[in-house]
């Protein structure tokens, strides 16, 4: 916890920076995530895990829904209402501070960040970089037009009029520092209802009132605002790369960054939150493992059609024309020998479904007769529409209690030493189906207790609780897909989010489990973009991705935008291995449970040799 100062600190007059700003973050490279509305517990989580896991810098900056937060020594008599009853989560949280409120209207910025410099490990430190962080907001504020903010005697934040007859406040901060390494950050208002904040005594100051931008006539959008705020935060914590994506409501055409992309090293100027602008022909440098350049030029950005499937009428952002026809290393010949037609028989033997046959994988005939199935409990249909998926979208069954059961007959039959098990969304049950993979993994582990188990699982709509009730079985893997890159996701998968999907993840690895993940390309997304998802898979610790590319299982889904090369995977496997992440399986045909079981072998030899 930070605590007050005693005298007051003057605001900087029009610094940009500068090398003493600078020091107070460690230079290392710096991921600028804007991540959309984001519940706070799931924001939570995701600081967490990048904070545990993560070599760089990052900011996160986002919108929460109403929410109250209290620091751990703020009386709850500083909260004027029942939250609950007005439409607010109400939370403890381990920040320096009091009460104060976030919610839509508001720019929201965590910095999970190394403190550097010579006072790195001490109280100095953190001092130093609440007022870094002072520093950047008001600079901020003049660059979108508002001159005069500064500080206030013993109040942190950013204020208005500070010296004079009506000082008010327009951006909070509130920080911890925990190993030489922040979490939490500053809330700046843009345009919230201000009526909440006379429903807490805000910071715990009664005598000062609370304004924005917007009552301060100052008519900034939410995307403007971002992009400042990201402009400033680069320019002091970036000199050494840094790289920015954005969750984007239609999955706007990127802006590109600058060629010669390397792993830790990207750099490019910030791309808009809003309204989308045309992008040129964007190029990405690949340094192949001999050591060879080669150049992969991206198309242009012509609109392309939504499928029906997902409600039409928005384009397909950031493609060119849509490519149906296969190269040469996508098409696989179907081979239906002794072995495939077992699998067959036992999956019709106990009524099973496999992912395999229900999404179309390309893999089906390599992986039956090799022996090796994915099962897929829930049903034949799912609750959600994603763009990519086949799986049917009809109002689903209730769940068949006996399920479980005859997946780890399966199992035994099949004599695995490594089951893989997904499910499909189940969003009209209470806890998305946890329970069901919890009593799968039992079921499995009693029929042949040496057999590892790995489970793919949604994201049970962030729920810690239900979450748990997986992570308890302690499966061998833990699988989540963040499937696409986050300019994409709400174009792709449009019930899912990416700050959810990396803080599933999060909490996973936090309850030390090994984790995995997965990224399909061909849907539009530019290489760089796919670099960061990278990076902010290693950043909360994943061990496995897989990368694969994309292939369009009907008229009525997202076309196939790029075919990426066999040259091009083998790049992203090293480039992910290189920011961290313990296993890369990539290539065309690649999919989430494609050598899952060698992938696991691999991981835990390597922690066994660790």
């Amino acid at each position: 916890m930070v605590p007050e100062p005693a005298a007051s600190r003057p605001a900087p007059a029009g610094r940009a920076g500068g090398t003493a700003a600078a020091e107070v973050v460690a230079p290392l490279h710096l991921a600028v995530r804007w991540l959309g509305r984001v519940g706070y517990d799931e924001a939570w989580a995701l600081q967490r895990g990048l904070h545990a896991a993560s070599s760089r810098n990052h900011l996160l900056l986002l919108e929460h829904p109403h929410v109250i937060t209290m620091g751990p020594r703020a009386p709850a008599a500083h909260v004027l209402m029942d939250p609950a009853a007005a439409g607010a989560e109400l939370c403890r949280t381990d920040r320096g501070g009091d009460v104060t409120y976030h919610g839509p209207g508001q720019v929201v910025g965590y910095p999970i960040v190394t403190l550097g410099g010579p006072r790195a490990g001490g109280l100095g430190a953190a001092a130093a970089y609440v007022e870094s962080l002072e520093d950047l907001l008001i600079e901020v504020l003049a660059d979108l037009g508002l001159d005069g903010a500064g500080r206030l005697e013993r109040h942190r934040g950013v204020w208005l009029d500070p010296g004079g007859a009506r000082p008010r406040k327009i951006a909070a901060i509130g920080v911890r520092v925990r190993r030489g390494r922040t979490l939490h950050g500053f809330a700046l208002n843009v345009d919230p209802d201000l009526n909440w904040f006379g429903r807490i005594v805000p910071c715990g100051i009664r005598e000062h009132p609370v304004t924005s931008l917007a009552a301060e006539g100052v008519a900034a959008t939410m995307p403007e605002v971002v992009d400042a705020v990201a402009a400033r935060a680069t320019g002091r914590w970036g000199a050494t790369g840094w790289d920015r994506a954005d969750v984007a409501a239609s999955g706007r055409a990127p802006v590109p960054q600058p060629a010669g992309l390397a792993a830790g090293a990207t750099t490019g100027a910030a791309p808009e939150t809003g309204t989308p602008r045309a992008a040129r022909p964007a190029r990405v440098t690949f340094l192949a493992a001999s050591g060879a350049q080669r150049t992969v030029a991206d198309g242009g950005v012509q609109p392309q059609p939504v499928p029906a499937r997902l409600g039409g009428g928005n384009p397909v952002p950031g493609s060119s024309a849509p490519v149906e026809r296969k190269p040469p290393w996508m098409r696989v010949v179907a081979r239906t020998g002794p072995e495939f037609l077992r699998i067959k028989n036992v999956m019709r033997d106990l009524d099973l479904v496999t992912v395999c046959e229900e999404a179309g994988c390309p893999n089906i005939y390599e992986c039956w007769e090799q022996g090796t199935a994915t099962f897929m409990l829930g049903g034949e249909r799912c609750t959600r529409a994603c763009g990519f998926c086949l799986i049917d979208t009809r109002r689903p069954e209730p769940l068949d209690l006996e399920e479980p059961e005859r997946v780890a007959a399966a199992v035994d039959r099949m004599g695995l030493e490594h089951a893989v098990v997904t499910a499909v969304a189940r969003d009209d049950v209470a806890d998305g189906g946890a329970a069901h993979f919890a009593a799968c993994i039992r079921a499995i582990r009693r029929r042949r207790p040496s057999v590892t188990v790995e489970v793919l699982i949604p994201d049970c709509k962030g729920d810690p609780a239900a979450l748990s009730v997986i992570f308890d079985e302690r499966p061998d893997v833990l699988n989540h897909n963040i499937e696409t890159v986050a300019r994409l996701q709400r174009l792709v998968r449009p019930s899912a989010g990416y700050a959810r999907s990396l803080a599933v993840l999060a909490r996973a690895k936090d309850r030390g489990l090994v984790t995995k993940s997965s990224i399909m390309v061909g849907l539009g997304e530019t290489a760089e973009e796919v670099v960061e998802a990278l990076g902010d898979l290693a950043g909360v610790g994943c061990d496995i991705v897989t990368i694969g590319q994309y292939l369009r299982p009907s008229s009525a889904h997202l076309p196939v935008e790029r075919w990426w090369s066999p040259p091009e995977f083998e790049d992203l496997a090293r480039i992910g291995e290189e920011l961290g992440i313990g296993h890369v399986e990539s290539s065309p045909l690649t999919r989430s449970s494609y050598h899952a079981a060698g992938a696991a072998r691999a991981v835990a030899t390597a922690a066994d040799g660790a």
